[in-house]
């Protein structure tokens, strides 16, 4: 399938993405609770910006404002039936930004998790996921999105849900997990189940990957994990800026732009192609990724010694594989899916 980030890959060996979207529009004046979904309509203005603001720092690819906006989600605040209208929004301004870019920019329409457990060890069903998938996906698909985004998933259950899901919408889509429990998703998963997950699936993705987790020097280590499968599908790497800390009473990402900048070429020299951040990386971590990306030579591929010497210690004593595998699924299963920021 011939399409907008197919063909930016077939002329880059990597391709910046770009950082967080909460984030930045908490700074903006979001509150904690509200749907930032909401904005698209309400504050068009401020989701330009979230975007031209990463186009401008040199994001090739940006994620659209619809994390959060599916139906079961929107239901927490009433909106339910305001799916296809509140991504169709997101979708439009995405584009508006990209085709005035002046140069290719990738449009990606963000899906977040349902914030449901599915079954059996939850309530939703995979039909029931399908349709939540789909309808959020026909609505990107209509505000002129080049490829859907499936971002913060735990489960391969509601990853294979949304691959059908996209299959049905017939969108080229990417889909990355988040490895946030001593180097495992929520719900057990590790970084060589997902490349098996990701290789059985009917409608593969394009790309996947890595994103949010625990901190850059984590993500690398799942980064790691999936290229020792040998995997030929490009990777995605797309970690936080740095350890979250209460200061203020905010959150506050203590990653720098000096930081960043070492985490995005490790990233690359690690198998990553599409690299980019996640939760806390502002416009300025962008530049300085996008600076060193440019200016600095491949290298072969980092030792875990030198990720933590670059990025930090590791959450964990491993990558949840091998020796340090434990079996703490009904543990994992209890905790709770969180916002991406």
């Amino acid at each position: 399938m011939t399409n907008a980030l197919s063909r930016l890959l077939d002329t880059r060996d990597w391709i910046l993405a770009d950082g967080a979207t909460g984030t930045n529009l908490f700074n903006m004046g979001l509150m904690s609770g509200d749907a930032p979904e909401f904005w698209n309509l309400d504050q068009p203005d401020k989701i330009r910006k979230l975007y031209g603001d990463a186009v401008a720092a040199g994001s090739d690819l940006f994620l659209t404002n619809s994390f959060g906006g599916n139906a079961s989600r929107l239901k927490l605040h009433e909106a339910q039936g305001r799916v296809r209208e509140l991504n169709r929004a997101a979708a439009e301004l995405g584009r508006e930004v990209a085709d005035a870019a002046g140069r290719p920019v990738v449009v990606a329409g963000s899906v977040g998790p349902t914030g449901d457990i599915m079954q059996p060890v939850g309530t939703l069903s995979h039909a029931e996921a399908v349709e939540i998938f789909h309808e959020q996906a026909e609505g990107l698909k209509e505000g002129g999105v080049d490829i859907l985004w499936l971002e913060t998933i735990s489960a391969p259950e509601e990853y294979r849900a949304a691959a059908e899901a996209f299959a049905l919408a017939d969108m080229p889509w990417c889909g990355t997990m988040s490895f946030d429990t001593a180097g495992r998703t929520m719900m057990g998963v590790t970084s060589a189940d997902m490349v098996q997950l990701v290789e059985g699936l009917p409608n593969p993705p394009i790309a996947f990957g890595a994103n949010c987790g625990t901190g850059a020097a984590d993500l690398l280590r799942t980064v790691l994990g999936f290229a020792a499968q040998g995997t030929e599908r490009p990777l995605i790497a797309k970690g936080n800026a740095g350890i979250p800390k209460y200061e203020d009473g905010h959150i506050h990402y203590d990653g720098t732009p000096a930081l960043m900048a070492d985490y995005a070429v490790m990233a690359r020299d690690c198998g990553a192609t599409i690299i980019g951040g996640c939760c806390g990386t502002m416009p300025e971590h962008l530049a300085a990724m996008r600076e060193a990306l440019e200016t600095r030579p491949r290298g072969p591929r980092p030792t875990l010694e030198q990720i933590t010497a670059a990025l930090g210690a590791f959450s964990s004593a491993g990558d949840g594989t091998g020796a340090d595998a434990r079996s703490a699924a009904p543990e994992r299963r209890r905790g709770r899916r969180r916002p991406r920021a």
